[in-house]
Formats: structure tokens, C-alpha cells, sequence
């Protein structure tokens, strides 16, 4: 028999504990702005570590339920790190398990979360409890970090990834993987978010219209210009989700507002984006422009270290029969940012669908097997020693 068959037979034999510990999670509903339910869930994960004996540390959020810290309690000095990272918070509010109750039929596991990303830490669990009782040996010390903010942009948490990712050989996400052929995510767009204000002139709509400059009008014109810069081949979208503006039907308005929403491939088009959108000028007298915003998380590209990475991964699927393939994502994570300071592979989570929809669910037969491919690379010594054994 071989390792990977070893390690896939022991998470199999111990499916149902896992099953019930990822039910036990999707129980505990955790929307991204309700902060106790935050600390509640990290709880939860944090006593589980400490019985693989790790050493936990929870550090609190000013506006978010904070993070949590995870790393071996016994460790070789001078060995290299490498960082696991997910988040704990889901879109979906408090109580939202009286309509999209847990579900196990056909294969399939539903629930609020589940897809996106409770399964990826149970799958961490496991992984580590599968190490433990094979007595595997650890090369590279993991370094784990469970957020509870990425669905709100990682504001608080960025900090600290950034900090992990400076000291890791490499960062494994376990974001789900995209699509129903779960393929890994070599690749994110980056996200950036700017909001356009106008500032014009009040007047009664009636009898003085000609003495006011309406500032939804100078956003309409605005918005073509934003959508002018649009180019679908080069992957740039630009898009306006929001719109506000006037105080009353019968008063010019004075002031309008647009919030935009852009996503790109690259670094050099985001640059070249926020130049775009921040040197756009009024198109009407009387009216001023206020542009605030830019790229908040970088793209995550096909780096030369990256896709050394994901061949390393691909390799180590393919010992357990596993063909896996690789994707762009719209999205952004975490992985955006760990891409800028290390090595990065995303999607390691259980493949499934419906992440922010109302059919959310996994493939539960997937769960071992994304597990024990994850388990596979912590297990892994740096990527070029392993090269260099064979």
C-alpha cells in the first residue's frame, strides 16, 4: 500500500466523526457582522486544535469577530512554515437554517456554509488528526489562520496573513474549489471598489430649474464612461452596483453618488484602471467630482511559483487517482493577498456549488479525498527537495 492510499483508508474508516463535525459547524450559524457568533465558532475550532495539540490564540477584532492563531506546540527550531488559511464567516444570516435546513441525500450535503468554506475546515481538522494518528512526519510547521472577515474583505485580518505569508514557503487555501469538477484556483481577479460622488446645485424643479445642476445627471454620464472601460478579452470588468442621489422629485439634485465594482487579471490593468477612474473630470459646468477607492485586493496571477506549486499538487492528486485541473476565479480571497509574498494554492476545499445561493451543498464522497490531498501536501517537504528526490 501506498502513503496516500494509508492516509485516504483512515479518513475513510473515520467519515462519520468528520461528517458530524462539519454538521456541527453549518449548526453554528456565523454571519460575518454578528461578532459573537464569530467567537463562538472560533471557539469551537480552537479546542479542537488544542486536542491535536497546537498551541491557539484568539485575537479579537475592533469591528469583526477577529482571528484565530494556530501552530504546533512541538516544533523543530529553523524549519521552514508554511501557511493553511481559512475563514469561519459565511454570507447568510442568523436563523437562516429554518429555510435552508442540513440535508444528506443523494450524495450531497447541504446547508448554509457548507460549500463555502465550513468543509475546508473540517477538512484542516483532519488532516491534522490524520497526521497524528499515522505519526506522520511534518518538514515544512504549518502556521493556520482561521478569519472571520473575508467575506467582508479581510479588513482587519489582512494585517496578520500578510505577516504569515512574509515567513511561509507557501499558502494553501481552502477556499471550495470552482466548479463541479472541482478544479483548483491558480488564479483571482483582483477587486477594487470606488465611489464616484457628484456635487451640484438645488433648485426648485418647477419654477427654477435653470438655476440647478443636477448631479444625477452628471453620474449618468459618468456611468458611460465607466462602462466604456470595460474589455471582457482582457478580463477588466467594471461595473456600477449601486446608485444614490436627490433629496425629492421636485428639486434638481444636488448631490448623486455610484458605487463601482472592478476586477482584473493583472496588477498593470489595475493600475492602469484606478488611473482611468480617478482622473475622470465632469462632463458638465458647475458640477465637482469626488473619487475615492482603488484595488483593495490585488489579483492573484499565474505566477512561475505558483504554478510550480500547483504541478507539485496536481502530482500528488494523481498518486491517489485524482485528475485534477486548474481555474481562474472572478473572486477574490485570501489567497489575492498571501500571492503577493509567497507560493499560493487556492481551492482546496470539497468540491460541490451554490456558494452564496440557496442550493449551497458538497459532494460528501469528496470530502476524504480533498482531505487527504491536503493532507498529502502538508505532509510534503518543500517543494524543489521534493523535486530534487526523484
Amino acid at each position: 500500500m501506498t502513503l496516500a492510499t494509508d492516509i485516504l483508508k483512515y479518513i475513510n474508516a473515520n467519515l462519520e466523526s468528520m461528517t458530524g463535525f462539519l454538521k456541527t459547524l453549518v449548526l453554528h450559524e456565523s454571519p460575518s457582522k454578528d461578532l459573537e457568533s464569530q467567537t463562538t465558532i472560533l471557539g469551537v475550532i480552537s479546542n479542537e486544535l488544542k486536542r491535536l495539540g497546537y498551541f491557539t490564540k484568539y485575537i479579537p477584532g475592533e469591528k469583526t469577530g477577529g482571528y484565530l492563531y494556530a501552530r504546533p506546540h512541538k516544533r523543530k527550531k529553523n524549519t521552514p512554515c508554511q501557511l493553511l488559511i481559512g475563514h469561519c464567516d459565511t454570507v447568510w444570516d442568523k436563523h437562516t437554517l429554518k429555510k435552508m435546513p442540513i440535508t444528506m441525500k443523494d450524495g450531497t450535503m447541504t446547508g448554509p456554509g457548507v460549500y463555502d468554506m465550513k468543509a475546508g475546515l473540517t477538512q484542516l481538522i483532519f488532516a491534522i488528526r490524520t497526521i497524528n494518528a499515522l505519526s506522520l512526519p511534518m518538514p515544512v510547521t504549518p502556521l493556520i489562520l482561521i478569519n472571520s472577515d473575508e467575506e467582508i474583505g479581510s479588513k482587519e485580518s489582512t494585517r496578520m496573513i500578510k505577516r504569515l505569508a512574509k515567513i511561509s514557503d507557501r499558502a494553501f487555501v481552502l477556499e471550495p474549489p470552482l466548479g463541479l469538477e472541482g478544479k483548483l484556483k491558480t488564479a483571482r481577479k483582483g477587486l477594487g471598489r470606488f465611489t464616484i460622488t457628484a456635487i451640484g446645485k438645488a433648485a426648485h424643479a418647477g419654477l427654477d430649474p435653470g438655476k440647478g445642476v443636477s448631479a444625477i445627471v452628471e453620474i449618468s454620464h459618468q456611468i458611460q464612461q465607466l462602462y466604456a472601460m470595460n474589455d471582457f478579452e482582457k478580463g477588466i470588468t467594471v461595473n456600477v452596483g449601486m446608485i444614490e442621489g436627490g433629496i425629492s422629485p421636485n428639486v434638481v439634485a444636488p448631490e448623486s453618488k455610484a458605487i463601482v465594482d472592478v476586477r482584473v487579471l493583472n496588477r498593470k490593468d489595475g493600475d492602469t484602471i484606478t488611473k482611468k477612474i480617478h482622473g475622470l473630470k465632469p462632463s458638465m459646468p458647475n458640477i465637482k467630482l469626488h473619487i475615492e477607492g482603488g484595488i483593495g485586493r490585488p489579483p492573484m496571477e499565474r505566477t512561475p511559483r505558483n504554478q510550480k506549486l500547483w504541478q507539485f499538487a496536481k502530482t500528488k492528486a494523481s498518486h491517489m487517482g485524482l485528475n485534477l485541473d486548474e481555474a481562474v476565479a472572478g473572486g477574490g480571497s485570501d489567497g489575492n493577498t498571501t500571492s503577493e509574498f509567497t507560493a499560493t494554492l487556492d481551492g482546496l476545499g470539497t468540491t460541490g456549488d451554490g456558494a452564496h445561493a440557496a442550493h449551497e451543498f458538497i459532494f460528501l464522497e469528496q470530502l476524504p479525498e480533498r482531505t487527504a490531498l491536503l493532507t498529502q501536501l502538508i505532509i510534503s517537504d518543500t517543494v524543489d527537495n521534493e523535486l530534487n528526490k526523484k
